[in-house]
Order: structure tokens, then sequence, then C-alpha cells
């Protein structure tokens, strides 16, 4: 029997008769991470990782009846051991290993391998088979180093303020947006965030993540001059609505693995890209399978057919599980 089976509700573990990640509600739930295509309301019970508590409470309701292990606490359910480990995607995100009869299999959730600072970095977890995303997925997706990425979004920053420009910088709320606050150089200039943005640092600064002052920009005047020495954070779905006309005369960019492709920028209509992803890269994707020793390899979605044909032709058993996850921040923006 396998360990996990795909199944309408989402990915089951039979012996165990619960769920991980579900996209249809389930009287038990084992979620990785709290990004809406992982963690959805309506189902009876929640476990999951710690340090996660604080964004599913504040992103699906305080209501929600949930449970919680510290990375490497185990738990028995039905035969089954279960216990979560770091990976390094967002505040609380977490792979999760099951034990059973002597096998062992690891589901991965969303995963980064670079260490960020603004939650705990990945953890390798050996099993016999590994469940593995892969958003970015093809050999072109290299990503530069996060410190060069931060020097060019300061450099950036720098010369909006020295030309009297606003500069506002789309990023997803969760994760990514605390990232690039944990990253920069504060010291440039005043930092104002959007409605969406501002919840989830509190959440992230409550988890003991360092990040810079941040002021609510729908509190700030329109023709206040603070605005022309600013970084603006703002969720992808602000751009081109009224809410960006309180800032002027402004410069505008986009923080994303996608922003890697020309062609993607320019879709976006933006000014500047930064390539910057809390997804693993090719190179990343292909450490973190071998780390794990499997000889299984189930990939959930992104570039699915390339990187299952790559690890067959290392020797390795890989198929592909139907998912629907990616309907939040690992897509490619829409035009």
């Amino acid at each position: 029997m396998d360990l996990v089976v795909a199944r309408p509700e989402g990915l089951y573990c039979p012996p165990g008769d619960f769920y991980i990640d579900p996209w249809r509600p389930v009287e038990r739930s084992i979620i990785t991470h709290a990004h809406g295509d992982h963690a959805r309301r309506g189902n009876g019970h929640y476990l999951a990782a710690a340090p996660g508590e604080g964004i599913l409470r504040s992103r699906l309701g305080d209501d929600i009846r949930l449970q919680t292990l510290a990375y490497g606490e185990r738990l028995e359910h039905h035969g089954v051991t279960l216990s979560f480990h770091p990976a390094g995607h967002v505040l609380g995100s977490a792979q999760v290993r099951l034990e059973y009869q002597g096998e062992v299999w690891v589901a991965s959730g969303d995963y980064k391998v670079e260490p960020d600072g603004t939650c705990a970095p990945f953890e390798p977890v050996r099993c016999h088979t590994f469940i593995s995303e892969s958003t970015f997925g093809l050999p072109i997706y290299r990503w530069p180093s996060q410190a060069e990425i931060f020097a060019g979004i300061d450099a950036w920053w720098r010369a909006n303020a020295a030309a009297g420009k606003a500069s506002v910088l789309f990023a997803y709320a969760f994760g990514k947006a605390q990232r690039i606050l944990h990253g920069i150089d504060a010291s440039i200039g005043p930092i104002l965030v959007h409605g969406a943005v501002e919840p989830l640092n509190e959440v992230y600064r409550a988890g003991g993540v360092h990040l810079p002052p941040t002021r609510y920009a729908g509190d700030i005047a329109r023709n206040d001059p603070l605005l022309r020495q600013a970084l603006i954070l703002a969720p992808p779905s602000a751009g081109g609505s009224t809410w960006m006309r309180r800032f002027g005369d402004y410069s505008d960019a986009f923080a994303s693995g996608w922003m890697l492709l020309r062609g993607t920028r320019r879709r976006r209509g933006v000014d500047r890209g930064f390539a910057l992803s809390d997804h693993a890269d090719w190179p990343g994707l292909l450490w973190a399978i071998e780390q794990t020793g499997a000889e299984r390899v189930m990939v959930t979605h992104g570039q699915v057919n390339v990187l299952v044909r790559h690890l067959r032709e290392q020797g390795l058993d890989a198929r592909a599980f139907q998912t629907e996850y990616g309907d939040e921040d690992d897509v490619e923006p829409s035009p």
C-alpha cells in the first residue's frame, strides 16, 4: 500500500485516515503551510507545525480546531508516526514525515533551500519516497543570490528617492513581503505597506522575526513629501487599482521568481523586476531530492513532466501526482 495516494479531496494517507493540504473539506487535515492553495477553511481538524499557528489563525480564523507540533516532535496516529520538519518556504512551513511499518515518506509542501532569516531553514529528511513540488522545475531557473537581489532593490529605491519618486514594490503579502523587509536597508527611507501586508508583519514580529518599522500607506496624505522618499510594499492585486493614485509620480517593480524571464516583466508592465522566489530553483530541487536519499519521487505541481523525465534519466522512480496546488503565490502572474 502506498502511504500517500491522490484522491478528489487531496493527498490522502490510507492507514492514518488523514489528508495533507486537502483542497476540499475533510475531517482530518495535515497542513504544510498557510498559503491559500495549501490551507483552506472547512476542515474538521487541523494539524500543523507550531511556528505556523499565528499565520494559520490569521488567515483561516481563530475558530479553527488546530493542534500543533514543534519541529521534530512525533505523534502516532493509527500506527502512522508523523513529524514536521522545516521547509524553508515561509514562516511555519513544514515538510511532513510519515513512517508506517518501516516505510518512510516525506511530503514537502513548498520549499526553498536558501536560508533567509524569516523562517527555519530547509532540513533534508531521509526517506524512501519524497513528494516534491516543481514550481520552477526547469533548468533555466537559477536564482541570483538574495544578497544581490536586496542590493538591487536598495539601489532602485535610493535612485527613486533621489529623483523624488515613490518606490512601489509588488510582492505577495505573506512570505515575500516579510522576506523583503528583513533583507533591505531600512535606513534609506520610510517604509509603507498595503493593508494586506501589515497584519502578517505583526504575526512575523510576534514569532521573533526582525522586521523594520512599517506604516500603513492609507494613513499618509496624498501630498505628503514623505511619499517621495518611501518604499511601498503592496500585493500584486493593487497594481492598476485606484489605491495607487495616492503615490503621484512613482516607479514600480515586481519581486517574483518569474521576473527572471523578461517576457513576464513586460507583461506585468512594471519598471523593474527582481527575481526573488520563495521556491527552490532547478539546482535547489535536484539538491533537495538527492539529500533525501529517496528512490521514488512523486512530483505534485509546476513543471511536473520535465522534472519527472530528468529524475527518471537519473535512475529514480519518478511519477506525477495530480493536485490543485498553485492558485496563490506560485503561479505565473497573469498579464
